[in-house]
């Protein structure tokens, strides 16, 4: 394997309690595209889901390189060779990990009210270095049961930790959902949700989550919309009940309070005549992550500096050239760029601009 080129990685799906993926089978041209319990997409992954039930089922959710014989792991790549993958300067602050997952999501159903631990939580919880914090990127949608896509997020002022355990207890579903602020969503629209904030995806959502490399989400519906019972191990994720409430952040704002917080406009970073290069979230809004959005009309060459990235395309296609290495790439593909690249050119050969996400790990300097 070639480290001073992009590396191609096969689309893996992942199992979840909740209904989707139609919408990403068909941005995969698939014949019959269906909603199932494999709605996400997970990208340059080295993290495997934590699916009660589904333990025997090595692996899952961990991204394989595209089109060899055999089984071969981005993971494994990376373990054999971190300096090359990840660059000197990451591995130095964060080790052999990349510290970032990213996932394509299509909810054809609400997924249940849920939250994920911020670091020290997840620190002192699970013994992990890395919580769950994470931000969404609207690409697109549908309408289901004539409702729009939408989002929950942020508790709202007065809710406290003694009336959400009584609402789960009562499972009173109606009245989780009333603590929490519910927005329509649209293309382009980014949230940020850090680690402690409630929320829920709602039905007809298409986006790109960007996170911290866990699994660990605290759910506190016992049963899906769609009827899915809810193991209790995938409820409290092995805290038990009473202490997966420790994972919440109780500070309630209000909704214009809680736009201004979480929901981040995106800038422009650079264009020419041939291209231009969006922030749609970045290390000014935490450190984590960061995540740039670029249309290129013919070419674009992208140097590189050290430090892996990923680049997800989102329409068009493009030959991706690295090095000696030209590979093809259209929508609902994606490519790992090791941080031993010094250089990539999208060039694209379609007929309308192709537009990709870059996809970046935790701040290195």
């Amino acid at each position: 394997m070639q480290v001073d080129s992009s590396i191609k990685l096969s689309p893996t799906r992942a199992w979840r309690t909740y209904l989707g993926g139609k919408l990403i089978d068909t941005l995969h041209r698939a014949e019959q595209p269906e909603d199932s319990h494999f709605p996400e997409e997970w990208i340059m992954s080295i993290v495997s889901a934590r699916n009660a039930g589904r333990e025997h089922i090595l692996n899952e959710g961990l991204s394989k390189i595209d089109k060899l014989n055999q089984d071969c792991y981005l993971k494994d790549l990376i373990e054999k060779n971190p300096k090359d993958f990840l660059g000197k300067e990451h591995i130095e602050r964060y080790g052999n990990h990349t510290g970032v997952l990213v996932k394509v999501i299509d909810s054809a159903e609400r997924l249940t009210v849920q939250v994920h631990p911020d670091r020290e939580k997840a620190k002192e919880l699970f013994d992990s270095s890395f919580g769950k914090t994470e931000c969404w990127h609207i690409i697109g949608g549908r309408e289901i049961d004539r409702e729009k896509p939408h989002v929950y997020l942020g508790f709202k002022p007065g809710v406290t930790k003694e009336q959400w355990i009584k609402l789960f207890e009562q499972q009173d579903i109606n009245g989780m959902l009333d603590c929490l602020h519910k927005y329509e969503v649209k293309q382009g629209d980014t949230f940020l949700i850090e680690g402690g904030t409630p929320h829920a995806i709602g039905a007809g959502c298409l986006l790109v989550e960007i996170q911290e490399p866990t699994d660990y989400t605290i759910r506190i519906e016992k049963t899906s919309p769609s009827g899915f019972t809810i193991d209790d191990e995938m409820c409290h994720q092995g805290l038990g009940f009473e202490k997966m409430f420790d994972c919440f952040n109780y500070d309630g704002y209000s909704r214009e309070e809680t736009l201004e917080k979480w929901k981040i406009p995106a800038s422009l970073i650079n264009e020419s005549e041939d291209w231009k290069e969006e922030e749609i979230i970045g290390y000014k809004d935490t450190h984590y992550f960061r995540m740039t959005l670029v249309e290129v009309e013919n070419n674009l060459e992208i140097k590189g500096n050290g430090i892996f990235s990923g680049l997800y395309i989102l329409s068009g296609e493009a030959d991706i050239i690295a090095g000696k290495t030209r590979q093809s790439g259209k929508t609902g593909e994606q490519f790992f760029i090791p941080a031993s690249v010094t250089s990539y050119t999208i060039k694209n050969y379609g007929d309308k601009a192709i537009r990709a996400l870059r996809l970046f790990g935790p701040k290195v300097r």
